[in-house]
């Protein structure tokens, strides 16, 4: 039985723009209300119009994933609007390339991790439990990375990358729990987007330092996302097909398929020593 997305409600954490926007549209166009959420007030407003535009039912609100508060006031005011919540996108994150972990600063840690890790952890505290207690199907979409199934190296974004593993293991976890539930639960592994990541931390909310520009960091990042990048769209209809067939790991985009084998083959062959028990 696949899910019918017509009259359900969704909220899409980061939707004023990249693969937020391209989730939001996608869930719009299959019937779905769609709460767009997003620390940038304007950006999601303006989105939110475009949308809306082509008699799609559609809120924009803003939210700061990395306050508990900011995601609780958000959830209530979908449910005010629209009634119960079926699908939940935690997809907001922000980028942390190219600083060797040894100088990364603790501002910077606390904001990778307050986005990418709390703003999921927040999501699924909050989110999940309103999605249960109406009983409906329903679904939950962590945007992790193929950076949560391996650290690339030369690219120094291992912050960034420790960070979706967390998103990754989380996600894995809330599946085990869900289980003999009706709410399905996909991990969402994007490779390269054309989305504006790379700034991500102009938009920092001031309890964790404020805007900061990385001009290298987002030369570098922004340059490689818009050559090899799909479009944010077809990230939305890997998102609708995951909901729909129950995909737990949904890759999209260019993946590097030999490195990701190559790190669980060397688990594996790791596993294989006189030292370890199996249970």
């Amino acid at each position: 039985m696949s899910m019918e997305f017509s009259g359900k409600t969704a909220i899409v954490t980061g939707a004023a723009s990249g693969i937020g926007l391209g989730i939001a549209t996608a869930l719009a166009e299959a019937g779905a209300n769609v709460v767009l959420a997003d620390i940038e007030k304007d950006a999601v407003e303006q989105a939110a119009h475009r949308l809306s535009g082509t008699n799609k039912q559609v809120l924009p609100l803003r939210i700061d994933v990395t306050q508990e508060q900011s995601v609780i006031a958000a959830l209530a005011e979908a449910e005010r609007r629209f009634g119960r919540l079926h699908i939940a996108c935690n997809n907001a994150g922000v980028p942390m390339h190219g600083t060797r972990l040894v100088d990364v600063p603790v501002t910077d840690w606390n904001f990778v991790l307050g986005v990418n890790v709390w703003g999921v952890i927040h999501g699924i505290r909050h989110f999940v439990p309103a999605i249960l207690k109406h009983g409906e199907a329903g679904h939950v979409v962590n945007t992790a990375s193929v950076a949560a199934t391996q650290n690339r190296r030369g690219t120094n974004q291992g912050p960034y990358s420790m960070s979706k593993y967390a998103v990754l293991s989380l996600t894995e976890a809330l599946e085990h729990e869900l289980e003999g539930t009706n709410v399905g639960v996909t991990a969402l592994c994007p490779g390269p987007i054309a989305t504006n990541l790379a700034q991500g931390a102009r938009h920092r909310p001031d309890h964790m330092g404020g805007p900061e520009l990385r001009p290298s960091a987002e030369a570098v990042m922004g340059e490689r996302l818009a050559r090899t990048g799909i479009d944010p769209k077809l990230v939305g209809e890997r998102v609708i097909d995951a909901i729909r067939s129950k995909t737990f790991y949904a890759f999209v985009s260019a993946v590097p398929v030999d490195v990701i084998k190559a790190r669980h083959r060397r688990i594996e062959a790791a596993l294989e020593t006189s030292w370890v028990t199996p249970y």
